[in-house]
């Protein structure tokens, strides 16, 4: 089973949602971001669910519509480790990483 390891920045991507979500006073914050970190530890499982996107990496998509968000991520076979590396709103434009 791959191990899953989270680059440093998506802490900040983690901190940026959860202001996000306090300043438009959003319902159920707690309840908004277990289900992006139960989707991330799918990835355990089904390493490969996600789209492919560039440069070998892939897209987890996660909920749809106000509650969208994507995991930019890569998974490296030979190492059987899940890079996540970026999780953003579907409303944010790209991936900076």
């Amino acid at each position: 089973m791959p191990r899953i390891e989270l680059a440093p920045e998506v802490g900040e991507d983690f901190e940026r949602i959860l202001d996000h979500l306090v300043s438009h006073q959003a319902a159920h914050i707690e309840a908004r971001l277990r289900e992006i970190a139960a989707a991330i530890d799918v990835l355990e499982t089904n390493p490969l669910i996600g789209r492919p996107a560039d440069n070998g990496k892939r897209e987890l998509v996660i909920g749809k519509g106000q509650h969208g968000y994507v995991a930019l991520y890569r998974y490296v076979d030979s190492f059987d480790i899940v890079f996540v590396l970026a999780v953003r709103a579907q409303r944010e434009a790209g991936f900076m990483r």
